[in-house]
Order: structure tokens, then C-alpha cells, then sequence
């Protein structure tokens, strides 16, 4: 609509997992270009794709840089390792330091000054997004899912994934 800005419209489910429904116009939020088969891959697999929300409980100087500590959702705690990916409030980051309650991420200066993250305070909900590879590997390996028309039921093992790279 305008140099500046533009407008979109949300779904029932956006509202429902993410900060948005707490946006007020001009907000800044972090919008990303999707990547394409022929961009060079060298990071992590981001999709845009928020899972849940969790809260901003401090950003402290470290160097150049910020270290920030953000809670989340019990549910989510399976998908994160340290030195893993996640994206909080669309921006890919590296797991720095992880308890069952929360992690920290540390962002470099650049990071901080071309993104919403210097605007975050203690309290703010910010999106999450967990690596994806993680999900899949957990539904190849749930018992509880139907079979695929393609492999028997229980034919995929962790044993087989770690044979194979994974």
C-alpha cells in the first residue's frame, strides 16, 4: 500500500500463536524473503511458521552484543538443544545456554540494530519457531502415528537414523 508499510490479514490460528493480536499499529515486526531452491543454504530452516509464544525476561551487553533470555512453553522444550536452532520473533538463532524453563540466545550487534530486538523489554511475548527437522524426526518416530503406505509399522528406528547421519 505504501512505500513504507503494507497490510495483511490474519488468520484465526495467527492470532491465536502469535504476539500479533498485542500489535498496534506501527509496531515494528521482522519480515524475512523466503529462500529459494537456488539460494545457498547457511543456516538454519526457518518457515515463518510460529509454534508458540514465550516471554522476554532479560537482554544483558555482552561484548558488542546482547544475551537474552527468553521462557517458553513447556511443550516446546523437546525440540530445543543447546547450540540448536530457533527463530524468536522470526529472526534464526543459535541456542546459547538452555534450563527446562528457559534459553539464551546471543545476538550479534548487527542483529540487534537492523531488527525489532532492541525494542523488546522484560515481559514482552515474542513468536517462537522450533527447528523443524526436530518435528519430523519425532513423528517418524512416534509409535502412535499411522503407518506410512510405503514402510511397516515400526520400521524406522533411532538406530537407523543415527546409522544413516542423522
Amino acid at each position: 500500500l505504501g512505500s513504507q508499510y503494507f497490510r495483511a490479514d490474519l488468520s484465526t490460528e495467527t492470532v491465536c500463536r502469535t504476539s500479533l493480536e498485542s500489535v498496534s499499529s506501527g509496531t515494528s515486526v521482522n519480515l524475512e524473503r523466503a529462500l529459494t531452491p537456488t539460494t545457498r543454504m547457511g543456516g538454519h530452516l526457518v518457515q515463518g511458521h510460529v509454534d508458540a509464544t514465550g516471554h522476554w525476561l532479560e537482554a544483558q551487553p555482552s561484548g558488542d552484543g546482547w544475551v537474552i533470555r527468553i521462557a517458553y512453553p513447556p511443550e516446546l522444550g523437546r525440540y530445543f538443544v543447546e547450540k540448536g536452532s530457533v527463530a524468536v520473533d522470526g529472526i534464526s538463532l543459535t541456542i546459547a545456554r538452555l534450563t527446562d524453563q528457559w534459553f539464551e540466545i546471543a545476538v550479534i550487534p548487527q542483529t540487534w540494530r537492523t531488527t525489532n530486538l532492541s525494542t523488546r523489554a522484560p515481559g514482552a511475548i515474542v513468536n517462537l519457531e522450533v527447528d523443524i527437522i526436530a518435528k519430523y524426526v519425532e513423528r517418524m518416530l512416534d509409535p502412535r502415528q499411522p503407518p506410512s503406505p510405503k514402510r511397516e509399522e515400526g520400521s524406522l528406528t533411532l538406530e537407523q537414523l543415527q546409522e544413516w547421519g542423522y
